[in-house]
């Protein structure tokens, strides 16, 4: 079992800078889970804890059931990939991903073994007799993740491992880790600031902000059940639509967002949901994905400032009141003119709006303040 978890880990810098609070976190045997956040949350410094590149200042860190907080990072298990590759120069490549095994003394035998086994995966095998400076970006990160394979670690820890690569390179060695997942089937833990590499690795995804922990959930969790605006606008692309002005409205013992001048009986989930909760009427932002509107007749209107042709699809810039508002439209979809300055009417399907108290921030219908307050998954086995 290669299980990690993490209890109240807290980094608190010289002059009292606290740059992680309370971090609580369980990740599971051969589960990959990914920390997202924008720069600055604490997502690579809780990676560095773990690692043990790092103190910890408060809380306790086990990894396989054993208590990890004042064990050297060589002895913790574990094997880093960083954002730089961190080879060695004057090395081939052979020489690196077979130099942590020589430090232990591993039989040059087993050595070789391990190191063409790993090479033959990551299809590096006619590179062995390169040194770094002979090699592109993505075969020095396949170098680098093949040096941290060869120790057969009990975790990986990855950090932004793609940022340096060009978009395209990205893709395919995003492709590549997830492949490389498949084989080698053990535990991971990847920091990132781009929400895609989070939505397409994770198992589950933890997204940071200002040190903190504000969701714990499936891709699908956090796409579909943001807790908060914060989280909601991290995650999509494009970004999630915010209506601001707006009012949750009581009527008769029926719920409803006011949007502008147009009235949406939400569904029966969130009638429940807020009726559960004794919610009040009350100010909020509507949030709208914008995959989820429909152009073309509804209750709202917007004025066209940008169309973008994307072949499949067309994103419309527009702006509803003082809102910007963004759709995704495919073409097949496409029945009217949507070119810059044309005024056209949308809408949306009462679910799919999310709604965010005015005051807090928090989704009326799925923020749980007491897993919030222990960072546990809130979208997980939902009170309902």
């Amino acid at each position: 079992m290669s299980e990690v978890l993490i209890k109240g880990l807290k980094k608190v810098y010289d002059g009292g800078v606290t740059a992680v609070h309370d971090v609580n976190l369980t990740i599971a045997d051969k589960e990959f889970i990914v920390l997202v956040g924008p720069s600055g949350c604490g997502k690579s410094t809780t990676l560095r804890m773990v690692a043990g590149l790092e103190d910890i200042s408060d809380g306790e860190l086990y990894i396989d059931g054993r208590l990890c907080n004042n064990v050297a990072p060589k002895d913790r298990d574990i094997a880093m990939v960083f954002q730089s590759y961190a080879l060695y120069p004057h090395m081939t490549v052979y020489e690196n991903m077979a130099f942590a095994l020589r430090l232990k003394k591993v039989d040059k035998g087993e050595i070789d073994k391990k190191v063409r086994e790993v090479a033959r995966i990551l299809d590096i095998t006619q590179y062995l007799e390169r040194k770094p400076k002979a090699l592109s970006g993505g075969q020095r990160q396949r170098v680098a993740i093949g040096r941290a394979m060869v120790r057969d670690p009990k975790v990986f820890l990855m950090d932004e491992p793609l940022s340096n690569l060009d978009a395209k390179l990205r893709n395919q060695m995003r492709a590549e880790i997830i492949k490389l997942r498949q084989r080698i089937n053990t535990t991971f833990m990847y920091v990132t600031h781009d929400q895609t590499e989070a939505m397409t690795l994770g198992d589950r995804i933890v997204i940071m902000k200002d040190g903190f922990v504000n969701q714990i959930g499936t891709p699908t969790d956090v796409f579909d059940r943001p807790v908060n605006l914060f989280v909601a606008g991290f995650i999509g692309m494009p970004v999630m639509n915010f209506f601001d002005g707006c009012r949750l409205l009581l009527e008769n013992g029926v719920y409803y967002a006011q949007i502008r001048d147009a009235k949406f009986r939400l569904d029966d989930f969130q009638q429940k949901a807020l009726k559960q909760n004794s919610q009040k009427p009350c100010d909020i932002v509507a949030g709208i994905r914008p995959q989820h509107i429909s152009v073309g007749s509804g209750e709202l209107q917007a004025k066209i400032e940008v169309s973008e042709m994307l072949g499949s699809e067309v994103n419309l810039h527009a702006r509803s009141g003082d809102d910007e508002v963004v759709m995704v439209v495919p073409t097949v979809d496409l029945q009217e003119d949507v070119s810059m300055g044309r005024t056209i009417r949308f809408t949306t399907q009462p679910q799919l709006i999310q709604l965010f108290d005015k005051a807090s921030g928090n989704n009326l219908i799925w923020y749980d303040a007491k897993s919030a307050a222990a960072n546990a998954p809130v979208c997980k086995n939902y009170r309902f």
